[in-house]
């Protein structure tokens, strides 16, 4: 059960700070990088699965430990490296088997992971710490 409300609180954060990176800072980097490959619209479907899963996994694998460490230096380095792991595993896929992924989309891509899931992390571990007694 305690995976799910961390899960709960993750979610939107991810959601909203994801949203703002690729819809508004780094709409334009985005577009030139992919160009054609760029989709005109989202399938929301498939992005709504990805940010349940990822919120679960970022409960389960980092913010639950960190809590049951009391340990905010496990949940930052737990957190940072969780998003290079995931994140790798797409953009580094993409790299070695796609024509044309570019590597500067990789390797900000693999940064923003990163900052993403550590900044998710750390806004969900404070709350939970907060307002649930964790």
């Amino acid at each position: 059960m305690q995976t799910l409300i961390l899960a709960g609180i993750a979610f939107p954060i991810m959601f909203v700070l994801d949203v703002l990176w690729i819809g508004v800072v780094g709409r334009g980097f985005y577009k030139a990088q992919l160009g054609s490959m760029l989709r005109p619209d989202v399938v929301w479907g498939a992005a709504l699965l990805f940010y349940i899963i990822f919120a679960v996994a970022v409960a389960y694998f980092v913010v639950a430990p960190a809590l049951a460490a009391h340990s905010l230096p496990k949940l930052l380095l737990s957190a940072a490296f969780f998003g290079l792991a995931t994140y790798a595993a797409y953009d580094l896929t993409n790299l070695a088997t796609l024509t044309g992924w570019p590597l500067p989309l990789t390797i900000v891509d693999l940064m923003w992971g990163m900052v993403v899931t550590t900044a998710t992390s750390f806004a969900t571990y404070l709350i939970a710490v907060k307002f649930l007694n964790y």
